[in-house]
C-alpha cells in the first residue's frame, strides 16, 4: 500500500467556538475519506484524482499512512463510517 495516499473531502467550514465562548477560527469536519495514487516519485503527494475520480485539489492529505500500519485498513479506523465505497472497492480488488 505504499503507493496510496489518504485524503479527506471536507465539509464547508463551520464557525468554531474558542474556550472563552467567543468565535474562534474555522473548523472543518471530514465528509468522506478517499484514497488516491501517490504522485510519480512522491510517496506523500497525491495524483490529481482519487481512485473514485474526484479531484484531489481541494482535499486535505491525511496524516494516516497505510504503509505504516501493516494489516490495518488503508484508512484510519476513526473514519470507517465515512470511507468512500468506490475508493474502498478499487483498493480491495
Amino acid at each position: 500500500m505504499s503507493g496510496i495516499v489518504v485524503v479527506y473531502e471536507l465539509d464547508k467550514p463551520k464557525a468554531a467556538r474558542a474556550s472563552s465562548g467567543t468565535q474562534g477560527g474555522e473548523e472543518q469536519s471530514v465528509r468522506k475519506v478517499h484514497a488516491a495514487p501517490a504522485a510519480p516519485g512522491m510517496s506523500s503527494s497525491t495524483g490529481p484524482r482519487t481512485f473514485c475520480g474526484k479531484d484531489t485539489f481541494a482535499m486535505r492529505t491525511a496524516s494516516w499512512r497505510p504503509a505504516e500500519h501493516p494489516g490495518a485498513p488503508w484508512y484510519s479506523p476513526q473514519y470507517a463510517s465515512v470511507v468512500c465505497p468506490d475508493c474502498d472497492a478499487v483498493i480491495e480488488t
